[in-house]
Parts: C-alpha cells; sequence; structure tokens
C-alpha cells in the first residue's frame, strides 16, 4: 500500500494546466483586492484537471459535462447554505450530492481524479456562510473558472491537435515492447495490458476514419492505424521466438519516443491480412462489441448502485459524528469519507490508510508552511500553487504522497478569506480525517456488493460466448476481425471484473479455476488469429 509507483506518462499536462487555469484567475483576483472570493473561482477551475487522456473532440465533451456539473453542484451547495444553518442539514445535502458525484462519475467513465474534486468544491462552498442575494455573482465566477479551465485544457489542440491519440498508440507499442522483451511468467498480465491499452486506443481511432474527416486527420489516422495493427502482433508471440521479439521491442520502443516526441510516423509495411484488415476496419468495428451505454450502468442491479448508497450512508455518518463531537468543519470529514471509496471494500480499505497517513503527513507540511503563507497574500496564493502541482506530480506515484500535499493546500484555500486558528485548524482536520476513514470503512461492511459476483459471471459467459465464436469465424473476413475484436474486449472485461469481485466480502467463493482456464483459452485463441494474421514467418519486416 506505501509502495511508489511510477509517474504517469503525462502527469505534467494535468499539473500544469491547473496550475495556470488557478493561477491566472487567483492572481488576478489577488490584484483587485479580492482574494476572498477565489473559492469560488477555484472550485471552476479545477476542472482543469481532467481529461487530460482523452482526444480533444471527446476531452471537450467531457469538460463541458464536467464544468456543468460543478456550476450546478455549487449551485446546490450554495442555496443550502443561504437557506439553513443547521450543519446536519448541510451534513446530509454534502453527503447526497457526494453519493451522485460518484454514480455520474464512474457512470460516465469521467477518468480520474473522478468525483472527488466536485466533492471536495461543493462540501467546501456549503460550509461557508451566504446570503441568496449573493448566489448570482458567487455561480458567475465558478463559471467564469470552468472557462477558463476548458481553455487552458483545450489550447494544447492549437499546436499538437493528434497528441492525445498518438500518446494512446505509443502506450499500446510500449506494452507490446513489455510484453516482447518480457519474463515469460510475467507474460499473462502482459498480455491482458496490452489488449487493453490496443482497446483503449481503437476506441479513440476508429469514430475518426469516417469519410467526412479532413484529409491531414485521416492520414494520420491512418497511419496510427497501422501502427496499431503491428502492436497487437504481438499476442501471438511464443518464448520460441524470444530473439526475434527483442528485437522488434526495441523497434516498438523506438516508435514509441517517436510519436511521443511529435515527429513523423513510421512508415511499416503490413501484411496482405493486416491491409485487408484496415480496409474491413469500419465494418468490423460496426459488428464489434461496444461498451455499454452510460445509462446502463444505472440499471438496476448495477454494481454502482451499492457504492452509491456506501457513499452517501458513510459521508452523512461522518459528518454527524463530527458534529456529535463539536468539530467546527464537519465537512472535513464529509470528503474524507468521500475519497476513500474504490471499486470494492479491499481497495476502499486501503485507500483509507493511504489517506489517514497522507493527512497526517500533510499537517505537519502545513504547520511547516503556515509561517511563510502569512508573510503576505501573494506567498499564500504562490504556496497554494505549489501544493497544487505537487499533488498533481505525485498522485499517480501514490495516493499517500498526494495527501500530504492536497492537505495543506486545502487548509491554506481558508485563509484566502483571513487568517483562521492554526491550533483548532490542525485538530479539528485531524479528527475529521479519522471519523471520514472510520464510518467510510464501516459503510463498506453494512453495504454489502454481491453484486460484483453477477458481472464476474456475465463477464465470464462474454468471454467463452466470444472465445467459441472466434473459433468459427472465417480468416481474413470482416467477421473474423469482429470476433477478434470482441474476443479482447472480454478479456480485458473478465480480468477487470475478477479483479474487483475478489476484493469484496461476504460474497460466494469465485470460480478461480474456471477464470484462469477461460482466459488462457481466450488468450490462446487471441494468438492463433493474429498468427493467421501475419501470414509469413518472424522476420524484421514481419515480427
Amino acid at each position: 500500500m506505501l509502495r511508489l509507483g511510477t509517474p504517469a506518462d503525462i502527469w505534467h499536462k494535468p499539473a500544469v494546466s491547473a496550475v495556470v487555469a488557478v493561477g491566472a484567475v487567483n492572481l488576478t483576483l489577488l490584484a483587485l483586492g479580492r482574494l476572498d472570493l477565489a473559492l469560488y473561482t477555484m472550485a471552476g477551475c479545477l476542472c482543469a484537471l481532467y481529461g487530460h487522456g482523452l482526444p480533444y473532440p471527446a476531452r471537450a465533451r467531457t469538460l463541458a459535462a464536467v464544468a456543468a456539473g460543478t456550476v450546478l453542484s455549487t449551485a446546490v451547495a450554495l442555496t443550502a447554505a443561504s437557506l439553513t444553518h443547521s450543519a446536519a442539514v448541510l451534513v446530509a445535502v454534502c453527503a447526497v450530492l457526494a453519493a451522485l458525484h460518484k454514480l455520474a462519475c464512474e457512470a460516465g467513465r469521467v477518468g480520474p481524479p473522478g468525483a472527488l474534486i466536485v466533492t471536495f468544491t461543493s462540501t467546501t462552498c456549503a460550509f461557508v456562510p451566504q446570503r441568496l442575494a449573493d448566489l448570482p455573482a458567487h455561480l458567475a465566477l465558478t463559471a467564469l473558472g470552468a472557462a477558463v479551465a476548458w481553455l487552458v485544457c483545450m489550447a494544447p489542440a492549437l499546436v499538437r491537435p493528434f497528441g492525445p491519440e498518438r500518446i494512446l498508440t505509443a502506450r499500446a507499442l510500449e506494452a507490446a515492447a513489455r510484453l516482447l522483451s518480457g519474463e515469460p511468467d510475467r507474460r499473462p498480465a502482459a498480455r491482458t495490458a496490452l489488449a487493453a491499452a490496443v482497446n483503449a486506443a481503437r476506441h479513440t481511432l476508429v469514430p475518426d476514419s469516417a469519410p467526412a474527416v479532413a484529409e491531414p486527420r485521416r492520414r494520420t489516422v491512418a497511419g496510427l492505424e497501422r501502427l496499431l495493427v503491428r502492436s497487437e502482433s504481438a499476442l501471438a508471440s511464443t518464448p520460441a521466438r524470444h530473439d526475434t521479439d527483442a528485437d522488434t521491442a526495441r523497434r516498438y520502443q523506438r516508435w514509441a519516443r517517436d510519436l511521443r516526441r511529435n515527429r513523423p510516423l513510421p512508415a511499416i509495411e503490413l501484411t496482405a491480412a493486416e491491409a485487408a484488415e484496415l480496409r474491413d476496419a469500419a465494418e468490423a468495428a460496426a459488428a464489434a462489441a461496444r461498451r455499454p451505454s452510460r445509462w446502463h450502468a444505472l440499471r438496476p442491479g448495477s454494481p454502482l448502485l451499492p457504492i452509491t448508497l456506501r457513499v452517501a450512508l458513510g459521508c452523512a455518518a461522518a459528518g454527524w459524528a463530527s458534529m456529535a463531537l463539536g468539530v467546527g468543519r464537519p465537512g472535513w470529514a464529509v470528503v474524507t469519507a468521500a475519497s476513500i471509496y474504490q471499486a470494492s471494500a479491499g481497495l476502499s480499505w486501503q485507500r483509507a490508510l493511504q489517506r489517514v497517513l497522507g493527512n497526517l503527513l500533510g499537517l505537519l507540511v502545513f504547520t511547516a508552511l503556515l509561517p511563510v503563507s502569512r508573510t503576505g497574500q501573494l506567498a499564500l496564493v504562490l504556496i497554494a500553487l505549489a501544493c497544487n502541482f505537487a499533488t498533481e506530480a505525485t498522485i499517480a506515484r501514490s495516493y499517500w504522497l498526494a495527501s500530504a500535499f492536497v492537505t495543506p493546500m486545502a487548509l491554506l484555500m481558508t485563509e484566502f478569506a483571513g487568517h483562521q486558528d492554526a491550533r483548532t485548524m490542525v485538530a479539528d482536520r485531524w479528527l475529521d480525517t479519522c471519523l471520514g476513514a472510520l464510518f467510510g470503512l464501516a459503510a463498506c461492511l453494512v453495504v454489502t456488493n454481491r453484486r460484483t459476483s453477477t458481472r464476474l459471471d456475465r463477464a465470464l459467459a462474454a468471454l467463452l460466448a466470444a472465445t467459441e465464436s472466434a473459433r468459427t469465424a472465417v480468416a481474413d473476413a470482416p467477421t473474423a476481425v469482429a470476433a477478434r475484436r470482441r474476443l479482447s474486449h472480454a478479456l480485458v472485461e473478465l480480468r477487470e471484473a475478477t479483479d474487483i469481485a475478489s476484493g469484496e466480502w461476504w460474497q460466494r467463493v469465485l470460480p478461480q479455476r474456471r477464470i484462469a482456464q477461460a482466459e488462457r483459452e481466450g488468450h490462446g485463441q487471441l494468438a492463433a488469429m493474429l498468427d493467421r494474421r501475419s501470414g509469413c514467418e518472424p522476420s524484421p519486416a514481419c515480427p
């Protein structure tokens, strides 16, 4: 749980975007002498943390949806704060909002940082005294911050319009290189990782092959699709081809570096079968299994519904317990409880421990930075921005390490409106952290999620059906391409469903032997189909 991971390949993008958006607005407010309004603008500016792994058309839509949700949630929180002074009622409102944020972000597949940022900003606003007359102006500031965030995140499209697609393709090439150069005992996991990387890249490239797309984009997407087809061929590798595989892995790594550095796309020769597959890509994509619609996650029986109930129950219980103990900021307990909920109870337990440790370290950092931040408002803004950057720089490596920076940033935000009593802030924050983690985990025990087993059963049945369909598919036909892609998607879905179900308590024993056998057969069939597609002996020109 405490081991540091490798940094994400695009960690600097959300970090820089958030600093630019927040810094531009906060420094403007500082120049106008209205830093006390920074809370409302930051609620919108933090939208700059979203969508950095998406192509620009999808990023524009996602950012717009997140911004709309942020403004709407802030409106509910500020309205509640202006209509009532009851902390118990405000806790209930924030708990319901946190549950809705979790459900919407998971169903919409928003991606990191998920629901936490919107929950943090709306909960913070709910516990700031408000007047109904000030609501329009404060919401306008939130909308302004969201607009700035949207512009900052979309600005790189002017320089690298295909940057996200290049990165997704580079990830597939790097995953193929790891599979080809890895140890034999690590190949099953590497195969699943490669299949997931290819699926993720393919979902962004296939829609761009429509005839209406402009010629430069069509040429770029066609070149990336060729690289994607070649990277997928690594799934057909065998230990007997180790020497050729090592050479091919180095070539894939070189191609991936060229993609990331915006160099010209490498020219590669495809086999006749691979070229035919690209010609049939549109028909194969239409026949292949698609991801379920966003509303599919809201159907009765969805595994997201118990998680949503956990969030509502845990956040409300944590906030009310904080009130009962006389803590002046129960919203912090609500945010802590909301932050620990992951896809399973086991992952939530790990996140809770990481959160407690990170907040403890963060309080120490805040205590050290507080004297410097009080030397002037400019110092306060710059230190908060530094903590924001450090949070995004470390979040992919370890959640507890990132929490050590997000904690002082959250505490410093309360200083924008004026100096607070430091001892009280530190004591309240630590107590709320412990209460949020405790009651959040208690909600995981009270609300079981046996529906993860149902999802696992469906994923296992889908993989068996996809494997059988792939066996009977005609070689080199669009139906075979669709069957292979459906099989690849089913393998990824089964592994994800298994990992989630393994972390839940109070459910039947999982059929691990059947799962392992189904994965072996599925990967074997996928490798056989790709081997037939290659249509040549291993060589530098045809790996």
